[in-house]
């Protein structure tokens, strides 16, 4: 378990295993790439862990050892050893000398040494100190250095704080120190391919340990094993004789040296003056801003008493306070009423928030001053808390007040909560992870934990840490106000702290600032108005449909058997491997990565171009899969209090500025299959409404004309033609009159495959056609509409020179693989380059025009108008029938009017009693 870091001596040496750390944040980190492609998560990762040791403990001693290239001595020993493990990834490899150049950069010792491995350099360092009496701190998070604890050296695993001294060692492993090497000789360890015992685990191990002792101990008293009580005891003594080879050869593949030769000692291995001109050169190009700015502002002068200086300030929380009073509550009252910007947090009982109940609330006004108002925690003997209506009552016209600004972490959720309780939160200025999100949508994900790490080098509290995990884990309400309270107050200390540093790097870059205050944060309160009114389900028609489904899927399935000539589990990748390729010999198209036969949704529908039987499959799947995602689930997400189904939208998801919604998803109902409309009909409006459903019409392919201003696309849209035929007449040479079907399809694939950045090669497959017939159709294209091909090649070699490419009203979308080695990332990357701009633009542009609408909805009389879903390029609306046609129209001028481009925006909107029918 782990013990309070007070107990840890001031300024220990600190041991920090690098290689450990190295692996660790390399999986355990956000794939953190910079604008040139070049990896950077496990980089920012472990210097992020190291300043955080170095500003918590101030050594003036320390060393981080890694490991050295090539074979260790106990290759030599057991040429086994660590032969299960894969190679180590070019991502990562790509990292270590950037890695080490910092460290040495920092000011700090690093070694490497030949012949052994980090553990070994760790131990002799360990060992040596120990003797010396000087307290030493190894920060790692392997397991196996436990045996390296004694009175003077303690481990601390930096990436959960779990710290272990003699009596931690015996807490979590049931054995003291000097029997790990025992524990791991007998039980083996499968990452390092040491053997062990066969049939010997945790429990044995430990059986055998404390009912005799050590290794040696344990074969000079095999009789006594079957007298102890663990499950296969009896047994055991006859295969400790067997293995007896094996445990002894694990013993010494598993004990750490502790006598390799070093030209250093403990306490010469001591921190320098940081090279801050080479510190700033890294930081800039492997683009870690805030601590490029750190550096950058440092003055030179040599630091006070702490060998790296701390770049950023220290999270204390010694102010953090909890109301339990009505004399503290109406001091915070006071004090957030006269501020100009307080941070502002829920605690609740569930993710849901149409099911989550208040327990407290957060307020942070100063950083590191914040205060809990915990207001249900019900937990046996919780003490007494302040009545949680008579606070809403209290609470509310400061909530409501449009003009005392509001931060927040994810603040659509608790403006959602609050309305439960009839609380409508206004003054919402600023959120920190949308803020997170319009600076870089990709670089990182934009929840508070990775947040606080990536921008303040803080790791937080998590809701893990005080509420356990899975089916067992404990409800807010359920947490002892101790722990809840430092929790919660940490979360509104630690988004302002966000804010502060979010909002300063935002305002640096053009055109930023406004898609955050004009577009993203009044979103904000659009899609919670959206989420809390629902749309209505009609269940019973779901119902009939879910029985036509299972019919029909039954019905596939013995159409399958048959076809095959036997039954089998068409859910088992395994079972339709040897189907489909072993028995019926279809080409293999793709392989998976360990070099099996793709049986994925692509290949499955590319061989239903010509065999009957994946054709068959491809039914059964799309119809399982609506029927266990819709037609079955539906009915069952309808909330008893409303009547209607809820779903959740997220704005800071989608690299490109998408919404996308979850719980359910409403965004991937198929549209163009009689089933997926089928559902479609079941979203239905009350009684005395009617849907209405406006859809922007090509709107992508507008967006395309305004960028690249060619004229002939430009031309073609005002005069309002139909543009894939219009298309087809400039590339066919054919009068517009004369353009038949297929040339049409054919003109179609092209507008949407360029924007896609579709090559020659894919515009082949999708039209079924020679290559060089594909590539003839694109030079058609280019030569009559040349300024698109400008533009494509001017996108691409922006987006290389800068790294990210810019929607009309300014968001950036970056391209972190613009300028890899890998050929098919940046191809990959090149054809997003073209396409995020338009897609981006058009994510921009309906959100302006939820905006509007709503604006407009809001000086209609209540409950006139309701804006009911957000699906892509479409809004949904529930509008009273006695003056829809009246309300229609006006939706439609308002959504035409959402951005003014070269060309014309067109919508197009029916009316309907369900959402197909309005489509």
């Amino acid at each position: 378990m782990a013990i309070d870091k007070s107990h840890i001596p001031h300024k220990p040496f600190i041991l920090i295993d690098g290689s450990s750390y190295l692996f660790r944040a390399f999986h355990g980190m956000p794939p953190l790439t910079n604008s040139k492609g070049q990896d950077t998560g496990a980089i920012y990762g472990v210097v992020n862990m190291i300043r955080s040791l170095i500003k918590e403990f101030e050594p003036t001693n320390i060393a981080v050892v890694f490991d050295a290239k090539g074979k260790t001595f106990r290759d030599d020993i057991y040429t086994e050893y660590k032969a299960n493990r894969p190679s180590m990834p070019e991502e990562l490899r790509s990292q270590i000398a950037p890695l080490h150049q910092i460290i040495t950069a920092m000011g700090l010792p690093i070694i490497v040494e030949d012949g052994v491995e980090a553990d070994d350099v760790i131990g002799t360092l360990a060992n040596q100190a120990s003797k010396l009496g000087m307290p030493t701190l190894i920060s790692t998070g392997d397991k196996d250095m436990a045996q390296l604890v004694d009175e003077h050296v303690i481990l601390i695993n930096t990436m959960n704080n779990h710290v272990m001294d003699r009596a931690g060692v015996i807490e979590k492993f049931g054995i003291p120190p000097e029997l790990i090497i025992d524990f791991l000789a007998l039980k083996g360890d499968k990452v390092d391919n040491i053997p062990g015992v066969p049939g010997v685990g945790d429990k044995s191990a430990l059986g055998l340990l404390q009912g005799i002792g050590n290794l040696d101990q344990i074969y000079l008293n095999l009789d006594k094993i079957a007298t102890l009580d663990f499950r296969g005891a009896k047994t055991m003594a006859q295969k400790m004789v067997e293995n007896e080879t094996n445990a002894r050869l694990s013993y010494l593949l598993a004990t750490i040296k502790l006598d390799v030769v070093l030209d250093y000692s403990p306490s010469e291995l001591q921190p320098t003056k940081p090279d801050y001109d080479t510190l700033q050169k890294l930081f800039a190009e492997y683009e870690f801003k805030r601590w490029l700015q750190e550096v950058s502002k440092h003055d030179e002068k040599p630091s006070s008493n702490t060998p790296v200086e701390e770049l950023s300030n220290e999270i204390h929380k010694e102010k953090y306070q909890t109301i339990l009073s009505m004399s503290e509550l109406h001091l915070w009252l006071d004090k957030l009423s006269k501020s100009e910007l307080f941070a502002f947090d829920t605690e609740t009982t569930s993710l849901n928030y149409m099911d989550a109940e208040l327990v407290g609330m957060s307020f942070c006004i100063i950083e590191g001053e914040a205060a809990y108002l915990p207001l249900a925690h019900d937990y046996p003997d919780a003490p007494d808390q302040l009545n949680r209506q008579e606070v809403l009552a209290l609470f509310k016209p400061l909530l409501e007040n449009p003009h005392i600004k509001k931060v927040g972490q994810h603040l659509k959720y608790d403006k959602n909560v609050l309305a439960n309780y009839a609380v409508n939160l206004q003054g919402i200025a600023y959120d920190t992870m949308l803020e997170s999100y319009v600076l870089n949508s990709v670089a990182t994900r934009h929840d508070m934990d990775s947040l606080a790490l990536r921008y303040l080098g803080h790791q937080t509290i998590h809701f893990e840490d005080i509420a356990g995990k899975g089916a067992k884990q404990l409800t807010f309400n359920q947490i002892p106000l101790e722990q809840a309270s430092a929790y919660a107050a940490e979360d509104a200390d630690i988004t302002l702290r966000l804010h502060n540093v979010l909002w300063q790097s935002l305002k640096s870059e053009h055109g930023l600032p406004e898609v955050l205050n004009e577009i993203e944060v009044p979103l904000l309160t659009v899609l919670a108005k959206m989420e809390q009114f629902g749309v209505l389900i009609d269940s019973q028609r779901l119902a009939q449909q879910s029985q036509d489904l299972a019919a029909r899927i039954l019905q596939l399935e013995k159409e399958v058997h048959l076809l095959a000539d036997e039954t089998f589990n068409l859910g088992s990748t395994k079972q339709l491997q040897e189907i489909l390729y072993t028995k019926m010999g279809l080409p293999i198209l793709k392989k998976t990565p360990k070099g099996a036969p793709s049986t994925s949704e692509e290949v499955l529908q590319e061989l239903a171009l010509d065999y009957p039987l994946p054709k068959l499959l491809m039914e059964y799947r799309g119809l399982s899969k609506l029927k266990n995602t819709y037609t079955d689930k539906l009915p069952k997400m309808i909330n008893a209090r409303t009547g209607r189904v809820h779903t959740s939208y997220h704005q800071a998801i989608a690299a490109t500025g998408r919404l996308s919604s979850t719980d359910p998803n409403l965004q991937n109902i198929p549209i163009r299959t009689e089933e997926g409309r089928r559902v479609r009909q079941a979203f239905v409006a009350r009684p005395g409404y009617k849907i209405v459903a406006a859809d922007y019409s090509q709107i992508e392919l507008r967006i395309m004309a305004h960028l690249s201003k060619d004229k002939g696309l430009i031309k073609a849209f005002a005069a309002g033609k139909d543009i894939h035929t219009a298309t087809a007449a400039e590339v066919f040479g054919v009068a517009v009159e004369l353009v038949n079907t297929e040339q049409r399809r054919n003109a179609k694939a092209i507008n949407f495959g360029l924007i896609y950045g579709m090559s020659a090669f894919g515009l082949s497959r999708q039209l079924n056609i020679p290559r060089q017939d594909a590539q003839k159709y694109m030079n058609l294209y280019f030569e009559r509409y040349p300024s698109v091909l400008d533009y494509m090649e001017n996108t691409r070699l922006v987006a290389k020179e800068q790294g990210y490419v810019t929607t009309v009203f300014g968001r950036r979308l970056y391209l972190p693989e613009i300028n890899a080695s890998n050929v098919m990332q940046r191809k990959g990357a090149e054809r997003a380059a073209i396409n995020a701009p338009m897609q981006g633009t058009a994510a921009d542009i309906i959100k302006k025009a939820m905006i509007l609408v709503d604006e407009w909805i809001c000086d209609l009389p209540f409950d006139e108008v309701r804006m009911i879903m957000q699906v892509h390029d479409e809004l949904v609306f529930e509008i009273k029938q006695q003056n829809v046609d009246t309300h229609r129209n006006t939706i439609i001028k308002l959504m035409e009017q959402a951005a003014a481009l070269d060309v014309p925006l067109t919508v197009e909107a029916g009316i309907g009693d369900n959402w197909d029918e309005a489509h």
